[in-house]
């Protein structure tokens, strides 16, 4: 049994009257774990370079696993990092009724990590703008995109840090395809939209139910979202639904997935701003060249090809 397939409760904290820190109560099961996704992120970060010498990281924390997660693997990395980086947490109180917001504070200070929480009245906003029964994500997104901007600049952060992992990414591919028409997933680092920080995204190859057995083991303070977390957006839900099912049913496709999104060959997709399908000619050097059209092996079928083309020879 691995880490990702364990039951939860082989990863829960054991009970430990000496007074030991949290992790020196934890199994070794989810040690490995925690190794795991510290791994993932320290590869993801090397991949891309997300982080640099001097750079000052804002992490933002929603209060969900995903971002707990990120904040905990970004600390334990910083402490033997090649480079020195500052982290700084950051919340967006968004004003939703029933918001408790003395849990982020508690546990930013427990763990004794900067931050900065920011109050703003979005979830009014919202929900003056927004029908009822409507999908309020997009217009709350991109309210808190601008205050998460404003705030970096505030800070001077030269990363902005999210908790999108690896399924979030696939889903993201998949629903644009389908729903979208463009093959477009979230990339692992990009410019922001006012063009002014770098956003990155260390849990790229960091799984969703990794994730979760890391959070629940931790006993992070998780705070639902009232404003959207209760919402189903139906098109995601499809997509997850089905890329779960392929994790069950075929072993590896999901991994597949996610490698295929380092692989892209232009020339044998149809985007000509991509490629210049138009000034192809007998001498253009192409990646692969036609092996998109070649059929599958099938070994064990050809004696037996062999066998119907000679019936047909002595038949005629």
């Amino acid at each position: 049994m691995n880490a990702a397939t364990a039951p939860l409760e082989t990863l829960a904290p054991a009970a430990d009257a000496t007074g030991a820190g949290p992790e020196a109560r934890h199994s070794n099961t989810f040690l490995r774990l925690k190794k795991k996704l510290e791994r993932s992120v320290g590869e993801a970060i090397g991949d891309y370079g997300m982080i640099g010498d001097g750079d000052t990281v804002m992490v933002c924390i929603s209060g969900g696993k995903d971002s707990y997660t990120l904040l905990s693997c970004l600390l334990a990395l910083r402490e033997r990092a090649p480079v020195d980086f500052r982290i700084v947490a950051m919340n967006l109180d968004q004003k939703q009724p029933g918001f408790p917001d003395h849990v982020l504070p508690g546990y930013f200070e427990s763990i004794g990590v900067d931050y900065r929480i920011v109050t703003e009245d979005t979830y009014s906003i919202v929900k003056d703008k927004i029908p009822e029964g409507k999908t309020t994500c997009s217009l709350c997104s991109r309210l808190r995109r601008g205050i998460i901007y404003r705030t970096a600049k505030e800070i001077g952060a030269t990363r902005i840090a999210l908790g999108h992992h690896r399924d979030d990414i696939l889903e993201t591919l998949f629903l644009n395809m389908f729903f979208g028409g463009k093959i477009k997933a979230m990339p692992p680092k990009l410019v922001s939209d006012d063009g002014n920080h770098v956003v990155i995204r260390p849990l790229a190859y960091c799984t969703e139910a990794d994730i979760a057995r890391f959070a629940r083991a931790m006993d992070f303070p998780i705070i639902p979202c009232n404003l959207c977390g209760s919402q189903e957006n139906a098109q995601r839900k499809q997509i997850k639904a089905m890329l779960q099912g392929w994790a069950r049913d075929f072993p590896g496709r999901i991994e597949s997935l996610a490698t295929s999104l380092k692989n892209v060959v232009p020339s044998h997709l149809a985007d000509q701003r991509l490629f210049d399908f138009t000034g192809l000619t007998q001498q253009t050097e192409v990646e692969e060249g036609d092996t998109a059209f070649d059929p599958p092996e099938l070994p064990r079928l050809v004696p037996q090809a062999v066998q119907i083309v000679s019936r047909l020879q002595d038949a005629d």
